[in-house]
């Protein structure tokens, strides 16, 4: 038996799958999570406004097997999880205070419906930076989620006023 292969389709599946992944550079550890292949990554996510936070970001990556065995080639599972801490000087000056706050991470899940995203909120009273890793999908909301805080001195607070 012999099979062919569109090239235009494996190479458009390669692109698609290579869009669900995150980025490379930023990744600082990676693990197998079972015998199918399937990893949990984590990504180092320097805070573009604040670079003296850094964002350490766990996700599921499915294997190839395991996307054959579901028959859903084109998406993560929406789980992730965060953790921020200080490396450095904090200075908020010019930092989104809005009770939305500002997004400052977004990573596509699947080809076309869904994003994992991480958004910055300034608690200034409770003298903490919130960040929240949410997942976003077009065709059903999704409540996965998880939190971290950065400790604020008062010198900092003052920064962001």
């Amino acid at each position: 038996m012999t099979v062919k292969f569109n090239t235009a389709l494996v190479a458009s599946m390669a692109l698609a799958l290579a869009a669900c992944g995150g980025d490379r550079d930023s990744q600082v550890g990676e693990f197998s999570n079972d015998l199918l292949g399937n990893e949990i990554m984590v990504e180092a996510l320097p805070d573009p406004g604040i670079p003296g936070v850094v964002c350490h970001v766990a996700y599921f990556d499915r294997s190839m097997l395991d996307r054959i065995r579901q028959g859903n080639w084109f998406e993560n599972p929406s789980n992730s999880a965060v953790s921020c801490q200080r490396i450095g000087p904090i200075n908020l000056a010019g930092i989104e205070a809005s009770r939305s706050g500002e997004e400052i991470f977004n990573q596509r899940t699947s080809l076309f419906f869904k994003n994992t995203a991480i958004r910055r909120i300034l608690d200034l009273q409770n003298h903490s930076i919130l960040y929240i890793s949410h997942s976003r999908e077009l065709v059903e909301g999704s409540a996965k989620m998880d939190i971290s805080s950065v400790p604020l001195t008062d010198a900092e607070i003052a920064t962001a006023r």
